[in-house]
Formats: structure tokens, C-alpha cells, sequence
């Protein structure tokens, strides 16, 4: 069974202790992604006069804003992964085709190499029969 961590992080200046079964290095990077995004809207004019409740909501549309946006990145990499799949699937029955067909033109290649050395031996038992006759 997991064991449950808990790690003090600061995030906007305070003190808060974190609990839960992930690392304690995975505890400082979510206070350091809050931190970030916090930095990113203090950036914008007039945010640091909203009320707390405004600055809160601002803060979880762009987190919000980030989660929608890396879930559609991975949900472009899975369909990316499932058609590169798919075109892996389709070029090994391809190439399994292909060595069939290579087998089998190298069979016929030899079919085709035996009759003729079959038929170049009746050729010369012809041409001694003939040089006998005409003897």
C-alpha cells in the first residue's frame, strides 16, 4: 500500500502543507506551477485591486484554461499515436505481402533455372544423337 506524504509549500507567500500519496518533489512543483500562475496575473493591470474571490476565480479560469488546452495536446498525440499505429500495421502487412511475393518470384526463378538446364541437357544429348547420325 502507498504511503501518504505531506510537504509544506509555499504558494502566494503562505505557508501550506500539502498531503497525499504523490513525492514531495511532486508537491513543490504544483506550488511552483500556483506560484507561476499567480506571478503570470499579477502581471495584468488592476488585478491586485480585485477582491480575494476575484483574484481566486481568475486564478482557477487559467488553470482551468492550462487543463483543457494539455488535454487536447494529449488528446492530438493519441489520435497521432493511434494512425501512426494503424500505418505501422498496415506497412509490416505490406511488407509481409511484398516477401511473399519475393519468395515466390525467387521460386519460380529457380522452376524457371532447373527447366532450363533440363532442357539445355536435352539439347545436347539432341545435338549428340544428331552428330552421331549425320556420323
Amino acid at each position: 500500500m502507498a504511503v501518504k506524504n505531506t510537504a509544506q509549500v509555499i504558494i502566494g507567500g503562505k505557508i501550506i502543507t500539502l498531503g497525499g500519496y504523490e513525492s514531495e518533489e511532486y508537491f513543490q512543483q504544483v506550488a511552483s506551477y500556483m506560484n507561476k500562475k499567480i506571478g503570470e496575473l499579477e502581471t495584468v493591470p488592476g488585478y491586485g485591486r480585485q477582491p480575494m474571490e476575484t483574484k481566486h476565480m481568475l486564478l482557477s479560469l487559467n488553470i482551468t484554461d492550462d487543463y483543457f488546452k494539455a488535454k487536447k495536446q494529449v488528446e492530438t498525440y493519441e489520435l497521432d499515436l493511434q494512425q501512426k499505429d494503424q500505418e505501422m500495421y498496415d506497412l509490416k502487412h505490406e511488407l509481409i505481402s511484398l516477401r511473399m511475393q519475393i519468395e515466390e518470384a525467387q521460386k519460380n526463378e529457380q522452376e524457371a533455372l532447373d527447366e532450363k538446364n533440363l532442357l539445355e541437357g536435352k539439347v545436347k544429348e539432341l545435338e549428340k544423337e544428331l552428330d552421331e547420325m549425320l556420323k
